[in-house]
């Protein structure tokens, strides 16, 4: 009996060995990071990393269920192999939003391939940095809370991120990258707090999260590439926005973007596309957006090229040629009237638009009144019930 028992456990062993990855692990902790949320963790934290980048076998930064205080950082690469920066705990900065200082990033991973962030929770206390933007004081430029720049092959899984300075994540010059079940949480009235920004990125995929924020849950700036959407809780903030686009005249353009299965409560903004009124050699085409819900959203569906949020207006037109738009299924609320708005610009107008399969109602019961579809310099035609009854 005694043998075979002794057998039985070689047999485990061997198939334990055999399908447990060959990772090195790098716990912050015995880097001299301290979980007590009041010390400085930040040069431990790059001890840990440093090893792990260092790895010539996959590896492992490993943060315990602790809080750890940690103020601007940047894990660099590249790095030899695959690592696995695993979070069970809570990042938080510091109580004086002055420490993250004026470089615009709080966690920074820059020039990192075959990167997985899974997990946890990181806190950025922005309320003390909205509070100074608010009272007009001589404020820091504020902090994103995670940043992936000149990234390739990144996956960002179960990451909690709350009340970010600014945005919550920026994803810039990267590839392949895929963030999935991730929750942003902000206050709706915070400022600039997007949720998931992307610019200047090829092949993004962002699926089955909530965002809630000050701003829009996911904005795509100039030089965006084959996004997916899918699957997304957006409100409170502003929706989703493709823009704002036309910064400046030599911009790269954005295309072959979906957003689809999605639901938007109580947004300014639904789906939306915005460009200063100002020349510009930018663009945005093969846009589709599709099976949505919209739930009393001010703006369900809106092209807006005269963007202007704080009156101080360019007054010219639009430069960026917004081309191939299409909407889908997209059914629910509107808060307004106007629920879908298509304010193009006069010397580029918005070509190509298919309105397929809309119904947008006024959300308001207090008014016995229908919605309307404003177009100005729009062209496009309409199939299926469409409803607003379409302005093409």
């Amino acid at each position: 009996m005694a043998k075979c028992i002794s057998i039985l456990s070689i047999l485990f062993l061997s198939i334990l060995c055999h399908f447990t990855p060959n990772i090195a692990a790098n716990n912050v902790v015995h880097f001299g990071a301290r979980g007590d949320g009041r010390t400085d963790s930040t040069l431990p934290f790059l001890r840990a990393w440093m090893s792990a980048c260092s790895s010539a076998r996959p590896a492992t930064v490993y943060v315990p269920r602790r809080t750890f205080l940690m103020k601007t950082v940047t894990f660099s690469g590249p790095c030899r192999s695959r690592i696995r920066f695993q979070i069970d705990g809570t990042l938080v900065a510091p109580n004086n939003h002055r420490a993250l200082g004026n470089s615009g990033f709080w966690i920074l991973f820059h020039k990192v391939s075959r990167l997985t962030i899974y997990g946890g929770t990181v806190d950025a206390r922005g309320a003390g940095f909205w509070a100074c933007r608010k009272n007009g004081r001589n404020c820091p430029a504020g902090a994103r809370s995670i940043s992936l720049i000149w990234c390739n092959n990144v996956l960002v899984s179960g990451l909690k991120s709350v009340n970010s300075q600014t945005m919550h994540m920026a994803i810039g010059h990267c590839s392949n990258v895929k963030i999935q079940n991730v929750k942003i949480i902000a206050p709706s009235g915070s400022p600039n707090t997007d949720g998931i920004h992307v610019e200047s990125s090829i092949g993004v995929s962002i699926l089955d999260s909530m965002i809630r924020t000050g701003d829009d849950c996911i904005s795509i700036g100039p030089g965006s590439m084959n996004l997916w959407i899918s699957r997304i809780g957006c409100g409170p903030g502003h929706g989703i926005s493709i823009g704002s686009l036309g910064n400046s005249y030599n911009e790269a353009g954005v295309q072959n973007v979906t957003v689809t299965n999605s639901i938007f409560t109580k947004t300014q903004n639904g789906v939306r596309v915005k460009s200063w009124a100002r020349p510009s050699g930018g663009y945005a085409r093969n846009l589709h957006f599709r099976n949505l819900i919209m739930r009393n959203v001010a703006y369900p569906i809106i092209i807006d090229q005269k963007y202007c949020p704080d009156n101080v207006c360019p007054r010219q037109g639009s430069g960026v040629k917004i081309s191939q738009v299409t909407y889908r299924n997209i059914k629910g609320t509107s808060a307004t009237q106007a629920a879908v708005k298509f304010e193009c610009s006069s010397s580029n107008p918005c070509r190509g638009i298919t309105l397929h399969d809309i119904k947008l109602t006024y959300s308001n019961r207090l008014f016995d009144r229908p919605t309307v579809a404003y177009c100005s310099n729009a062209m496009g035609t309409h199939r299926g019930s469409v409803f607003p009854k379409s302005c093409f």
